[in-house]
């Protein structure tokens, strides 16, 4: 796979967890990135998106609480996520794009073309 997430787990409500994401893939330049998450039941759904330039954009449930990073010479993305709740309880997804969006796209799985195989955060008591 060329994007492996890590850091998911079981978290109590309030904790903290932080994913992320390696990308292996080191002939492909990356330009876009996104965390996305898919709750058991549910579609999947936007968490963040990150671009080169460092402009990042939030679903309106994660704003204020979570948050995107990137570090592109160690092809590393990130999601630290604080408050957080059970309805956060979902398997989460890093994607990676070479082309380069701009932050009205972040938020939409049809412009990522690489996809990680996920990571389960459960949030419970």
């Amino acid at each position: 796979a060329q994007l492996t997430e890590t850091g998911g787990g079981l978290v109590q409500p309030g904790g903290s967890l932080r994913l992320s994401c390696a990308d292996s893939e080191s002939t492909i330049s990356r330009c876009t990135w996104a965390w996305f998450r898919q709750a058991e039941g549910k579609q999947r759904e936007a968490v963040a998106g990150i671009n080169l330039s460092g402009s990042t954009v939030y679903s309106n449930s994660v704003k204020g609480r979570f948050a995107i990073s990137v570090d592109s010479t160690k092809r590393s993305l990130y999601l630290q996520m604080t408050s957080l709740e059970p309805g956060c309880t979902a398997m989460y997804y890093c994607a990676a794009d070479s082309r380069c969006w701009g932050p009205v796209s972040f938020l939409h799985s049809e412009a990522y073309r690489t996809w990680g195989q996920g990571t389960q955060v459960t949030v419970s008591s």
